[in-house]
């Protein structure tokens, strides 16, 4: 009879566990962030082709002030980084040679 107790906690406690996670399921990225693109990317900032993610993110995250930043994308040569505030996902498209914004969806 203990053992079942114990076993039914367990299922309880990693139910408990895994429905937040499930719940911001919404926010992952479509296209995770593979090693593959993070090759290019470095191979790019290494050869002066683009600005490094970190110096990108200095830029832009301070301007989405009172969002949450969720991470960024690489999107054939554009950063996509990814945010929210209130439950809406924000994506603000970067241009990694300039820093430039180049565009935003979801505001």
């Amino acid at each position: 009879m203990r053992v079942s107790t114990s076993l039914l906690a367990a299922i309880g406690a990693a139910t408990l566990l895994a429905s937040p996670a499930a719940a911001f399921g919404a926010f992952q990225p479509e296209q995770p962030f593979s090693q593959r693109d993070q090759d290019r990317a470095y191979d790019k900032a290494r050869s002066g082709d683009a600005m490094s993610l970190p110096r990108l993110e200095r830029r832009i995250v301070p301007r989405m002030s009172g969002y949450q930043y969720l991470g960024p994308e690489l999107r054939g040569n554009t950063y996509r980084f990814k945010f929210v505030r209130d439950g809406r996902l924000v994506w603000v498209d970067v241009d990694p040679r300039t820093g430039r914004v180049v565009g935003t969806s979801g505001r």
